[in-house]
Protein backbone atom coordinates (compact mmCIF):
# COMPACT_ATOMS: atom_id res chain seq x y z
CA UNK A 1 0.00 0.00 0.00
CA UNK A 2 1.85 3.29 -0.57
CA UNK A 3 -0.14 5.91 1.56
CA UNK A 4 1.49 8.75 0.21
CA UNK A 5 -1.11 8.41 -2.82
CA UNK A 6 -3.69 8.54 -0.71
CA UNK A 7 -6.33 10.82 -0.96
CA UNK A 8 -9.67 12.57 0.40
CA UNK A 9 -12.73 10.50 -0.09
CA UNK A 10 -10.38 7.92 -2.30
CA UNK A 11 -11.13 4.22 -0.78
CA UNK A 12 -9.37 1.91 -3.61
CA UNK A 13 -6.01 1.23 -2.23
CA UNK A 14 -8.02 0.48 1.39
CA UNK A 15 -10.66 -1.56 -0.03
CA UNK A 16 -9.28 -4.82 1.28
CA UNK A 17 -9.51 -3.29 5.01
CA UNK A 18 -13.04 -2.01 4.82
CA UNK A 19 -14.19 -5.76 5.17
CA UNK A 20 -13.14 -5.24 8.80
CA UNK A 21 -15.11 -2.26 9.63
CA UNK A 22 -18.20 -2.60 12.16
CA UNK A 23 -21.94 -2.93 10.89
CA UNK A 24 -24.97 -0.60 12.06
CA UNK A 25 -27.91 -1.28 14.52
CA UNK A 26 -30.28 -3.09 13.27
CA UNK A 27 -32.59 -1.40 16.01
CA UNK A 28 -32.23 2.21 14.42
CA UNK A 29 -32.86 0.36 10.63
CA UNK A 30 -36.03 -1.06 11.86
CA UNK A 31 -37.15 1.70 13.28
CA UNK A 32 -36.79 4.38 10.49
CA UNK A 33 -38.83 0.94 8.38
CA UNK A 34 -41.40 1.25 11.07
CA UNK A 35 -41.98 5.08 10.36
CA UNK A 36 -42.37 4.69 6.95
CA UNK A 37 -44.65 1.81 6.44
CA UNK A 38 -46.99 4.13 8.93
CA UNK A 39 -47.21 6.33 5.52
CA UNK A 40 -47.00 3.54 2.96
CA UNK A 41 -44.67 0.36 1.86
CA UNK A 42 -41.27 -0.17 0.74
CA UNK A 43 -40.53 -1.92 -2.26
CA UNK A 44 -37.54 -1.05 -3.25
CA UNK A 45 -34.24 0.50 -1.42
CA UNK A 46 -30.81 1.57 -3.03
CA UNK A 47 -27.82 1.92 -0.39
CA UNK A 48 -26.01 4.83 -2.23
CA UNK A 49 -21.81 4.88 -2.02
CA UNK A 50 -22.54 1.29 -0.63
CA UNK A 51 -18.36 0.53 0.03
CA UNK A 52 -18.12 -3.09 0.95
CA UNK A 53 -21.76 -3.71 1.48
CA UNK A 54 -21.73 -3.82 5.56
CA UNK A 55 -25.28 -1.41 5.21
CA UNK A 56 -26.37 -3.23 2.13
CA UNK A 57 -26.49 -6.73 3.72
CA UNK A 58 -28.38 -4.97 6.65
CA UNK A 59 -30.52 -3.90 4.63
CA UNK A 60 -31.36 -7.16 2.51
CA UNK A 61 -31.58 -8.91 6.23
CA UNK A 62 -34.67 -6.31 7.15
CA UNK A 63 -36.73 -8.33 5.17
CA UNK A 64 -38.47 -5.04 3.59
CA UNK A 65 -37.72 -5.51 -0.80
CA UNK A 66 -35.35 -5.45 -2.99
CA UNK A 67 -31.75 -3.89 -2.62
CA UNK A 68 -29.73 -1.82 -5.04
CA UNK A 69 -25.99 -0.93 -4.35
CA UNK A 70 -24.81 2.54 -5.86
CA UNK A 71 -20.68 2.17 -5.31
CA UNK A 72 -18.50 4.31 -7.33
CA UNK A 73 -14.88 2.73 -6.72
CA UNK A 74 -14.19 -0.28 -8.25
CA UNK A 75 -12.46 -1.90 -5.80
CA UNK A 76 -14.65 -1.10 -3.40
CA UNK A 77 -17.51 -2.74 -4.68
CA UNK A 78 -15.48 -5.81 -5.97
CA UNK A 79 -15.32 -6.22 -2.39
CA UNK A 80 -19.22 -5.74 -1.47
CA UNK A 81 -20.35 -7.97 -4.27
CA UNK A 82 -18.30 -10.64 -2.63
CA UNK A 83 -19.39 -9.83 0.63
CA UNK A 84 -23.15 -9.86 -0.42
CA UNK A 85 -22.38 -13.05 -3.07
CA UNK A 86 -25.57 -15.00 -2.61
CA UNK A 87 -27.72 -12.30 -1.36
CA UNK A 88 -30.56 -10.63 -3.04
CA UNK A 89 -28.63 -7.62 -4.08
CA UNK A 90 -28.11 -5.77 -7.81
CA UNK A 91 -24.72 -3.90 -7.49
CA UNK A 92 -23.77 -1.17 -10.47
CA UNK A 93 -21.69 1.44 -10.34
CA UNK A 94 -22.47 5.43 -9.67
CA UNK A 95 -22.09 8.25 -7.01
CA UNK A 96 -24.37 10.10 -4.68
CA UNK A 97 -24.18 13.05 -7.44
CA UNK A 98 -24.93 10.67 -10.08
CA UNK A 99 -26.70 7.63 -9.18
CA UNK A 100 -27.10 6.18 -12.80
CA UNK A 101 -30.50 4.84 -11.19
CA UNK A 102 -34.04 5.48 -13.42
CA UNK A 103 -35.90 8.47 -11.79
CA UNK A 104 -38.59 7.57 -9.04
CA UNK A 105 -37.11 4.16 -8.76
CA UNK A 106 -36.93 3.85 -5.29
CA UNK A 107 -38.68 3.81 -1.73
CA UNK A 108 -36.01 4.06 0.74
CA UNK A 109 -32.16 5.93 -0.13
CA UNK A 110 -29.68 5.26 2.70
CA UNK A 111 -25.93 6.33 2.57
CA UNK A 112 -23.72 4.59 5.31
CA UNK A 113 -20.86 6.75 6.61
CA UNK A 114 -20.71 8.17 2.87
CA UNK A 115 -23.10 11.34 2.81
CA UNK A 116 -20.40 13.65 3.81
CA UNK A 117 -18.56 12.87 0.91
CA UNK A 118 -21.39 14.12 -1.23
CA UNK A 119 -21.87 17.85 -2.68
CA UNK A 120 -25.26 18.36 -0.46
CA UNK A 121 -26.60 20.36 -3.57
CA UNK A 122 -26.20 17.57 -6.29
CA UNK A 123 -26.71 15.06 -4.28
CA UNK A 124 -30.36 15.85 -2.51
CA UNK A 125 -31.33 16.91 -6.45
CA UNK A 126 -30.34 13.31 -7.14
CA UNK A 127 -31.87 11.71 -4.54
CA UNK A 128 -35.09 13.59 -5.00
CA UNK A 129 -35.22 12.63 -8.68
CA UNK A 130 -34.58 8.72 -7.73
CA UNK A 131 -37.02 8.93 -5.01
CA UNK A 132 -40.68 7.85 -5.43
CA UNK A 133 -43.38 10.32 -4.14
CA UNK A 134 -43.36 9.74 -0.33
CA UNK A 135 -39.75 8.11 -0.61
CA UNK A 136 -37.36 8.94 2.22
CA UNK A 137 -33.37 9.45 2.52
CA UNK A 138 -31.24 8.51 5.52
CA UNK A 139 -27.71 9.21 5.98
CA UNK A 140 -26.59 7.45 8.86
CA UNK A 141 -23.01 7.06 10.52
CA UNK A 142 -21.82 4.69 13.07
CA UNK A 143 -19.00 6.73 14.90
CA UNK A 144 -17.34 4.83 18.15
CA UNK A 145 -18.61 6.20 21.25
CA UNK A 146 -15.58 7.05 23.18
CA UNK A 147 -17.17 8.02 26.17
CA UNK A 148 -18.28 4.42 26.83
CA UNK A 149 -14.56 3.21 26.12
CA UNK A 150 -11.28 4.30 28.41
CA UNK A 151 -8.85 2.39 25.78
CA UNK A 152 -10.66 4.40 23.15
CA UNK A 153 -10.64 7.45 24.50
CA UNK A 154 -6.67 7.02 25.80
CA UNK A 155 -6.17 6.09 21.83
CA UNK A 156 -7.79 8.95 20.49
CA UNK A 157 -6.22 11.69 22.53
CA UNK A 158 -2.80 9.91 21.60
CA UNK A 159 -3.63 10.51 17.62
CA UNK A 160 -5.09 14.00 17.94
CA UNK A 161 -1.48 14.12 20.00
CA UNK A 162 0.02 13.24 17.00
CA UNK A 163 -1.63 15.11 14.28
CA UNK A 164 -1.93 18.23 15.97
CA UNK A 165 -3.92 19.97 13.59
CA UNK A 166 -6.35 16.61 12.46
CA UNK A 167 -9.92 17.49 11.01
CA UNK A 168 -12.02 14.48 11.02
CA UNK A 169 -14.24 14.57 8.14
CA UNK A 170 -16.46 12.34 8.96
CA UNK A 171 -19.87 13.82 10.48
CA UNK A 172 -21.30 11.01 12.51
CA UNK A 173 -19.86 12.01 15.87
CA UNK A 174 -21.44 14.11 18.25
CA UNK A 175 -18.91 16.14 18.51
CA UNK A 176 -18.28 17.01 14.62
CA UNK A 177 -21.81 16.61 13.53
CA UNK A 178 -22.84 18.75 11.14
CA UNK A 179 -26.78 20.90 11.38
CA UNK A 180 -27.99 17.63 9.60
CA UNK A 181 -31.45 19.01 10.92
CA UNK A 182 -31.43 22.30 8.89
CA UNK A 183 -29.01 21.23 5.68
CA UNK A 184 -31.40 18.26 4.87
CA UNK A 185 -34.37 20.62 4.41
CA UNK A 186 -32.53 23.00 3.07
CA UNK A 187 -32.63 23.13 -0.92
CA UNK A 188 -36.73 22.95 -0.45
CA UNK A 189 -36.78 19.03 -1.57
CA UNK A 190 -36.83 17.24 1.38
CA UNK A 191 -39.34 17.97 4.59
CA UNK A 192 -39.45 16.35 8.09
CA UNK A 193 -36.11 15.77 9.45
CA UNK A 194 -36.15 12.72 12.29
CA UNK A 195 -33.05 11.87 14.22
CA UNK A 196 -32.82 8.29 15.60
CA UNK A 197 -29.51 6.77 17.53
CA UNK A 198 -28.83 3.68 19.31
CA UNK A 199 -26.29 2.18 20.87
CA UNK A 200 -24.20 -0.91 19.92
CA UNK A 201 -20.90 -2.83 20.75
CA UNK A 202 -18.46 -5.07 17.78
CA UNK A 203 -16.08 -7.70 19.73
CA UNK A 204 -13.13 -7.77 17.55
CA UNK A 205 -9.95 -9.59 17.24
CA UNK A 206 -6.66 -7.45 17.28
CA UNK A 207 -6.09 -8.13 13.80
CA UNK A 208 -9.43 -7.03 12.94
CA UNK A 209 -9.07 -3.87 15.09
CA UNK A 210 -5.93 -2.72 13.15
CA UNK A 211 -7.56 -3.35 10.03
CA UNK A 212 -10.27 -0.89 10.86
CA UNK A 213 -7.50 1.37 11.83
CA UNK A 214 -6.13 1.02 8.32
CA UNK A 215 -9.44 1.76 6.56
CA UNK A 216 -9.49 4.85 7.95
CA UNK A 217 -8.82 7.50 5.25
CA UNK A 218 -8.78 10.83 6.28
CA UNK A 219 -6.57 10.51 9.42
CA UNK A 220 -4.14 9.19 6.93
CA UNK A 221 -4.09 12.05 4.47
CA UNK A 222 -3.47 14.37 6.73
CA UNK A 223 -0.74 12.22 8.94
CA UNK A 224 1.57 11.60 6.06
CA UNK A 225 3.13 7.50 5.20
CA UNK A 226 5.85 7.75 8.31
CA UNK A 227 3.65 9.70 11.15
CA UNK A 228 0.61 7.08 10.10
CA UNK A 229 3.10 4.28 10.83
CA UNK A 230 3.68 5.56 14.27
CA UNK A 231 0.13 5.73 14.58
CA UNK A 232 -0.20 2.51 13.71
CA UNK A 233 2.30 1.23 16.28
CA UNK A 234 0.95 2.92 18.84
CA UNK A 235 -2.25 1.59 18.92
CA UNK A 236 -0.25 -1.95 18.47
CA UNK A 237 0.95 -0.89 21.81
CA UNK A 238 -2.65 0.13 23.47
CA UNK A 239 -3.54 -3.63 22.63
CA UNK A 240 -0.85 -5.67 23.12
CA UNK A 241 -1.84 -8.53 24.86
CA UNK A 242 -5.62 -8.34 24.97
CA UNK A 243 -7.65 -11.16 22.95
CA UNK A 244 -10.25 -9.01 22.12
CA UNK A 245 -11.13 -5.73 21.99
CA UNK A 246 -14.69 -4.70 22.78
CA UNK A 247 -15.39 -1.49 20.62
CA UNK A 248 -18.19 0.63 21.50
CA UNK A 249 -20.69 2.21 18.49
CA UNK A 250 -23.96 4.77 18.57
CA UNK A 251 -25.40 4.16 14.98
CA UNK A 252 -27.19 7.90 14.62
CA UNK A 253 -29.45 8.49 11.86
CA UNK A 254 -31.23 11.48 10.00
CA UNK A 255 -33.82 10.59 8.03
CA UNK A 256 -35.99 13.39 5.38
CA UNK A 257 -39.44 12.73 3.33
CA UNK A 258 -38.92 13.54 -0.30
CA UNK A 259 -41.10 17.07 -1.31
CA UNK A 260 -43.34 15.95 -4.06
Amino acid sequence: MVLSELEHGKFTKLAADYRHRPGYSQQVLRAILAVQREHRPVAQIVDVGAGTGKLTKHLVELGAGAVVAVEPDDAMRNEGIAFTQGLDVQWRKGSGEETTLPSQSADWLLMGSSFHWVNLEKGLTEFHRVLRPGGMFTAVWNPRDLERSPLQSKIDAQVKDMVPNLKRVSSGASSSTKDWYGLLPSTGQFRNCIFIEAKHEEVMSPDRYMGVWNSVNDIQVQAGPERWQEILEMIRKEIAGLQEIVVPYSTRSWTVWRVD
